[in-house]
């Protein structure tokens, strides 16, 4: 067995809930959890789901159960979930089907000791935007920093993927967005795109990044605390 690390599992995020899926074999932490559920032995109801729970041993049936349970706009005490399934390939594939996929990526952008936040849509975001047919990854996420933010950046390395449920038009949608390091070069002409929303554009310290977060999404405070675990990996 091994145990489960940000990179190896699915990082989803439903309705701003942390929900990784975990493949076979793969052990979660479970000190971690306040309450665990085994998805052979017992029913999943949204009673169970508060706090941090474990759900173990889970099908495909239990897989759709969970999401139809937090896939909704009414309150919840779940603060995360972490699902492990019996057949990985089949429950991506379950994904698949139940929303539409979109592919995405976006940067983290640095000048110095500062971070390019966007303020949208009442929230502190990152930039991100819609992959091309046409285009790589990389090329998307320079693109729509560029594009977002009227910067010129150097592109880095990847930081993570991160895969969150939204609706659009009555359509569940299923965004998957990957994240890279990005030094700025020139921003002397930075303002924000006014045609994607953005409201304003701004360069915090890594204290201000702390408590923006507190104003922001689940899957991008996951986003600075994926470059932060790496970040301490890199020999200096």
């Amino acid at each position: 067995m091994a145990f489960c690390t940000r990179r190896t599992c699915m990082n989803l995020f439903v309705n701003d809930i942390p929900v990784r899926i975990l493949k076979p074999g793969q052990v979660a932490d479970e000190g971690h959890v306040n309450s665990s559920i085994d998805a052979r032995n017992e029913s999943i109801t949204k009673a169970k789901l508060i706090y941090h729970v474990l759900v173990k041993n889970a099908g495909l049936y239990e897989l759709g159960q969970v999401l139809d349970l937090i896939d909704t706009k009414v309150p919840t005490s779940l603060l995360s979930l972490i699902i492990s399934v019996d057949n990985y390939d089949a429950a991506k594939l379950l994904l698949r089907q139940r929303f539409k996929v979109v592919k995405a990526a976006g940067g983290l952008v640095r000048k110095k000791d500062r971070f390019l936040m966007i303020y949208r849509m009442k929230k502190w975001d990152l930039p991100k935007g819609k992959k091309e047919s046409n285009e790589r990854y990389r090329q998307t996420a320079v693109r729509e920093v560029e594009e977002e933010c009227n910067v010129k950046v150097k592109l880095g390395r990847k930081v993570c993927t991160t895969w969150h449920t939204y609706t659009m038009n009555k359509n569940a949608m299923l965004k998957k967005t990957r994240w890279y390091v990005m030094d700025v070069v020139d921003d002397s002409r930075m303002k924000p795109s006014i045609e994607e929303d953005i409201e304003e554009l701004r360069w915090m310290t890594q204290k201000e990044v702390y408590h923006a977060l507190d104003n922001s999404y689940k899957s991008i405070r996951f986003v600075f605390e994926e470059y932060y675990r790496k970040a301490e990996k890199i020999p200096s």
